[in-house]
């Protein structure tokens, strides 16, 4: 989607999405759904033709996941890429990524997740600073599917540590 589409490239959005959810899984449990593929894979790629999903779980290492994703019917070439800046095992990692839809950049963030025992459990704090690049309209649709997306994988992350 370019500016002829409507994305508003004249300003951007900055903010803050914070998540927390408690997991039935220990924190070593909840590392690994982050840091080993197969599991990563579960719950966090893109769905699509050509699907491409890449993890170099390491300081300096990073993500890719890519797709032609049609979730509205007309096909989108969506690419994600991380990079991670700190990773504490099994208790924290910090990294930046980049959102790419049909090859302009709407997404700059930078994220923090801590991971803490809590019970038989885990509790996962998650903290994304963002910045939106293009927009559509105001932001606040691009806003509310960022935030919504958060709870969407989080579900899934649920439903893979316990598939596993």
């Amino acid at each position: 989607m370019g500016p002829e589409a409507g994305c508003g490239f004249d300003r951007v959005v900055h903010g803050t999405a914070a998540h927390s959810r408690l997991l039935a899984a220990s924190p070593a449990r909840v590392w690994s759904a982050f840091a080993e593929l197969p599991l990563r894979d579960r719950w966090f790629r893109i769905p699509g033709e050509d699907a491409v999903h890449e993890l170099d779980f390491r300081v300096g290492g990073g993500e890719t996941a890519r797709a032609l994703f049609a979730p509205s019917g007309t096909p989108e070439l969506v690419d994600w890429r991380s990079h991670f800046f700190d990773l504490v095992e099994p208790r924290r990692l910090v990294f930046g990524y980049e959102l790419q839809v049909d090859g302009v950049r709407r997404t700059v963030s930078l994220v923090t997740v801590e991971l803490a025992p809590e019970g038989d459990g885990t509790r996962l704090d998650y903290t994304e600073q963002y910045a939106l690049t293009a927009l559509t309209g105001d932001g606040s649709q691009d806003e509310a599917h960022l935030k919504g997306s958060l709870l969407f994988l989080f579900n899934r992350l649920e439903a893979a540590l316990a598939a596993s």
